[in-house]
């Protein structure tokens, strides 16, 4: 089976540094038998830091990291030394990730800006050292702290695909053949269900050089709130595209219907969803006529704008882009 370069989950075990432990030192050299405490506080263990990367799409790059352990501090030692920190260790990651903790599922972190920095982790304290004891009916304190220690779990990192437009469609409904129509995008495109497993992004080029980013995503199926198919993975996807392209083909039984049952496992998994910009798309509109067309105009909702396409002949591409780059472009009021 080919082995796909985009990976959007990856489960990781994670541990920041322990913190060094404090020194129990006194000062001792030939000129001072019995000197005070001189004990150093140890060093701060290792964060784990997560980092924005704008030129990174994907989690392939850490698909074999299995185990992060952040470097400990250093202990503490004699001359009030303080133990080096741990050297942080900073993970790169597509815009558009989520850090979950595996047990809870809550989120923890979440990386939305190129640069952007969120410590993910942190490595524990450095313990105090001795002197830090010191008081006036206490001049020989043999305590020190030790160092704190650092969080271990493990931790998922699932990237939601950041596009401007997100294809939306059953299985078969021209996805794929879309984007290679409009973007230099090269999915693989075959006759048979679920043909694109994983997201593909394009640039479409649009007029006076300007471009915007379209996403076609896995064939959503009745039924993928629920997890069917590729049920949550696919849904994950589409919040975070702005305008969602709705793609039925001519040749379905019920155009109307389509487009109900794909709205309804998008409000069922988010009703968020909802108040994103639609747009309905018929392709393969090449084996339609004048008549056939007015037929299917009746049966799709009146306030989402459709337009008629075909990928093979190129008809209606133009209006396309220029439909979603308006709808893209208007104000919300």
């Amino acid at each position: 089976m080919e082995k796909s370069n985009f990976v959007d989950q990856i489960k990781v075990f994670c541990r920041s540094g322990h913190g060094g432990a404090g020194s129990r030192h006194f000062l001792r050299n030939k000129l001072t038998a019995k000197g005070g405490p001189d004990g150093g506080d140890g060093g701060r263990g290792a964060h784990i830091v997560l980092k924005g990367n704008a030129q990174l799409w994907t989690l392939l790059h850490l698909r074999y990291y299995k185990n992060v352990l952040a470097e400990d501090g250093e202990n503490g030692s004699a001359n009030n030394s303080t133990g080096r920190n741990g050297k942080d260790i900073i993970i790169e990651v597509p815009l558009g990730t989520i850090a979950r903790n595996e047990e809870t599922g809550e989120k923890e972190a979440e990386i939305l800006h190129d640069g952007q920095e969120i410590i993910w982790m942190k490595g524990g304290r450095g313990g105090l050292g001795n002197s830090n004891f010191k008081t006036a009916t206490n001049q020989a304190p043999t305590y020190a702290q030790p160092g704190e220690e650092g969080e271990e779990g493990i931790k998922i990192l699932e990237l939601k695909v950041l596009a401007d437009v997100g294809l939306v469609g059953f299985p078969n409904a021209g996805k794929s053949t879309l984007l290679s129509s409009i973007t230099a995008a090269k999915p693989k495109i075959a006759d048979y269900a679920f043909t694109t497993l994983t997201p593909q992004l394009g640039m479409v080029e649009y007029r006076d050089g300007k471009s915007f980013c379209m996403a076609d995503l896995p064939g959503i199926i009745e039924g993928a709130a629920e997890g069917k198919g590729l049920g949550h993975r696919f849904l994950r996807h589409i919040e975070r595209n702005s305008i969602l392209l709705f793609l039925i083909p001519a040749d379905s039984k019920d155009h109307k219907k389509e487009f109900e049952i794909l709205r309804s496992e998008l409000e069922q998994y988010n009703p968020d969803m909802l108040q994103k910009d639609f747009v309905i798309a018929i392709s393969k509109s090449d084996m339609l006529d004048d008549e056939l067309k007015e037929a299917i105009k009746k049966e799709l909702p009146k306030k989402i704008p459709h337009i008629f396409i075909s990928s093979v002949t190129n008809q209606g591409l133009q209006e396309l882009k220029d439909l979603l780059w308006n709808t893209m472009n208007t104000p919300t009021e």
